[in-house]
């Protein structure tokens, strides 16, 4: 969780407070290969998520995936791109968390962390499979969550960029649409894999279990802050305006 939720995000605050605070110029010329990297980041990490077969790993590159969303968004020099790279920071890292945690949760209960050996434990575990499910819709961006709104955003962002030409913007967004196309397809396979089918049915039942009062507290408490922002962003955007203009301002490239 701690990974996740704020490790990963640590390079992308980085790039924000070092790279494009301290050394503005740089910032700017480097910028079209941060883009680069940012869209490659997300076809690759997102196709290698698709061929895991363990659980965590498939979340992990599935996190992976998701930060290039937020080196684009960097990387676009614009008010609206800088904001929602900071949204989905703040997004991300409570989602990736949470999916980290439940993770560790079902694991708890069957011994089980390859996707090829599970299946069917929705009916043993619902609140699991209701939380899990929950979460997995938020990372894919389903409308009404956080991560639906940051990657709007970032969209914007990259589209209104004054310093790009519309031929170097348009296959920035081409990639970013597959990834976002790709990103129900790991999530939804996993889920299918986990919790649907009779397959788990075989095996013993010692550990089918439910979610308890613990890890049903922490996961509402998680899943509330995503719903929020995803209703309200402005909660997040009104603290964050201020400081993305200060940043922008000291750029040569509005």
């Amino acid at each position: 969780m701690l990974l996740a939720g704020i490790l990963l995000k640590m390079g992308a605050y980085g790039l924000v407070r070092i790279n494009m605070e301290l050394f503005p110029h740089a910032h700017s010329i480097f910028s079209p290969w941060l883009m680069v990297v940012g869209a490659m980041q997300i076809i690759y990490a997102a196709s290698t998520s698709l061929g895991q077969q363990n659980l965590k790993k498939r979340i992990a590159y599935s996190s992976v995936s998701h930060m290039g969303f937020i080196i684009i968004g960097i990387g676009s020099i614009t008010d609206m791109g800088l904001n929602g790279a900071l949204l989905q920071i703040i997004s991300h890292g409570f989602i990736g968390a949470a999916l980290f945690f439940l993770a560790g949760t079902t694991y708890d209960r069957i011994r089980l962390v390859y996707l090829d050996e599970m299946g069917g434990i929705g009916i043993p575990m619902p609140k699991i499979f209701t939380m899990f499910s929950s979460f997995s819709m938020a990372s894919l961006a389903l409308p009404g969550m956080s991560g639906f709104v940051a990657e709007l955003i970032v969209f914007f962002g990259l589209i209104t960029s004054p310093k790009y030409l519309l031929m170097t913007k348009l296959p920035i967004t081409f990639v970013m649409a597959i990834g976002m196309i790709l990103t129900p397809i790991y999530l939804l396979s996993m889920l299918r894999q986990m919790f649907y089918g009779y397959k788990i049915f075989n095996g013993p039942d010692s550990y089918f279990f439910d979610s308890g009062p613990r890890e049903l507290f922490l996961s509402v408490s998680i899943f509330l802050p995503v719903l929020g922002i995803g209703m309200y962003p402005d909660f997040v955007l009104s603290l964050s305006v201020e400081k993305v203009e200060v940043i922008l301002s000291n750029s040569f490239f509005r």
